[in-house]
C-alpha cells in the first residue's frame, strides 16, 4: 500500500484587517527563504515583481540600501504623474525578518515583512501598522488588492530563479 501523497498548498495571497490600524498580508512561496528575502532586498530583483502590471504603473527607479539605518526609495510613473515613496530600514535580519518606515507621509505605516522556511518552501507576513484608523481608511482596500497581484508576480519571479 501506497503512504498518501500531500496536495501542495494553495498559491492564495490572503489579506485581512487584524484591528483598526493593523493589515496582514500573506502567502506561501515555493521557494527557499534566501530566494524569497533576495527578491525582497536587491533592486533589481525587487523591480521585475513590486509593481501591478494591472495598474499601468511603471516603476522609474528602485533604490535599496538594505541595512539597519539604510534608506529606499521608489519613484513611479502612473497616468502622467509621478510618486516617490521612502522610508528607512529599521530591521534587517537575512533571509528572516525586514522592517521599515513609509515616510512619504506623516500617515505612513511601519511595514514588517516575515520569512519562514519550511520544506523549502516560504511563508511570508508581511504586517502593516498604520498610525491611526483614519491612516489606514485613507491607504483604502486598492493598496491590498495590489499586494494580492505583485505577491502574484514575486511567485512567478521565483519560479525563473529557482
Amino acid at each position: 500500500m501506497s503512504e498518501p501523497t500531500l496536495a501542495p498548498a494553495p498559491k492564495r495571497t490572503t489579506v485581512e484587517r487584524k484591528s483598526d490600524r493593523e493589515v496582514v498580508v500573506t502567502r506561501l512561496f515555493n521557494a527557499p527563504a534566501r530566494l524569497v528575502f533576495q527578491a525582497w532586498t536587491q533592486a533589481d530583483l525587487f523591480q521585475r515583481w513590486w509593481v501591478p502590471k494591472s495598474m499601468g504603473m511603471t516603476l522609474l527607479s528602485c533604490e535599496m540600501d538594505v541595512r539597519v539605518g539604510g534608506q529606499y526609495r521608489l519613484v513611479f510613473s502612473y497616468q502622467g504623474s509621478e510618486a516617490a515613496f521612502f522610508g528607512t530600514y529599521q530591521e534587517v535580519t537575512p533571509n528572516s525578518r525586514l522592517v521599515w518606515t513609509n515616510e512619504e507621509s506623516p500617515d505612513g505605516p511601519i511595514t514588517t515583512v516575515t520569512f519562514e522556511e519550511k520544506d523549502g518552501k516560504t511563508w511570508v507576513v508581511m504586517h502593516e501598522l498604520h498610525p491611526s484608523k483614519e491612516a489606514l481608511d485613507a491607504a483604502g482596500t486598492g493598496a491590498s488588492e495590489a499586494l494580492v497581484e505583485t505577491f502574484g508576480q514575486l511567485d512567478e519571479l521565483l519560479l525563473t530563479l529557482s
